[in-house]
């Protein structure tokens, strides 16, 4: 997968109106095949109950900040069968920095309200976050709680214990054999994306076919 190894665009629109016609008439007709997903060759253990959905991704990721608010509204109809449950994963730059930003925000129970915000901060208003001093300049005036922030913070070190939840991660994107961001892994069987589903899509119609081809795997899971 190279869809996020790279600042790239998912797709581009075609040019003239008659390619836009035509990938209208390709957008209706489309169903997923086996070409919009790959199956593990080793399936990996997958804990009892509910089906688990991981999405791989980094804030700094441009792919992953096209692909979040299609990601939203998809969840919102997510079978109460499914668990989702959001991995960041590092890939270059600052993506370290942000990945324990991820997890430090996660830890303390809010990093679904600050998620947005650094999307945002980081593909709108050209910033970095590359340390913890931009993080809570950014989400101070948010209601970060700041001293909570930072012991948190410090406890994610790479050295502390609980970086061992960052290893974890890590080992699990090994797991998937993630190349790239976002990758979407299901019940450690499958793994599809934007790049794989929808190749040389625009980002809505690629995502589109990135979540239409989820639902066809939860609904015929172990059987493809």
């Amino acid at each position: 997968m190279k869809h996020s190894t790279r600042r790239q665009a998912l797709g581009l629109l075609a040019a003239s109106p008659l390619g836009a016609l035509h990938a209208t008439a390709q957008a209706s007709d489309w169903r997923p095949g086996p070409e919009h997903f790959r199956r593990l060759r080793q399936p990996l253990r997958r804990p009892a109950g509910k089906l688990e959905l991981i999405e791989f991704f980094w804030y700094g990721c441009p792919h992953c900040f096209e692909l979040e608010p299609h990601l939203q509204v998809w969840l919102k109809r997510l079978p109460p069968t499914v668990e989702f449950k959001s991995v960041a994963v590092p890939i270059r730059g600052y993506s370290v920095q942000h990945q324990r930003l991820f997890f430090t925000l996660q830890a303390m129970g809010v990093e679904h309200k600050f998620r947005a915000s650094i999307f945002q901060a980081l593909h709108r208003q050209g910033q970095d976050l590359g340390n913890n001093v931009e993080m809570i300049k950014l989400l101070q005036p948010q209601g970060l709680d700041v001293a909570l922030f930072e012991r948190t913070w410090a406890a994610f070190d790479p050295k502390a214990f609980s970086a061992a939840q960052i290893r974890a991660a890590n080992q699990m994107a090994d797991d998937y054999g993630v190349e790239g961001v976002p990758t979407l892994g299901l019940g450690g069987l499958y793994t599809t994306s934007p790049s794989l589903a929808g190749a040389g899509q625009p980002p809505a119609e690629a995502a589109r076919r990135t979540f239409a081809t989820l639902d066809f795997l939860i609904q015929n899971y172990g059987k493809v």
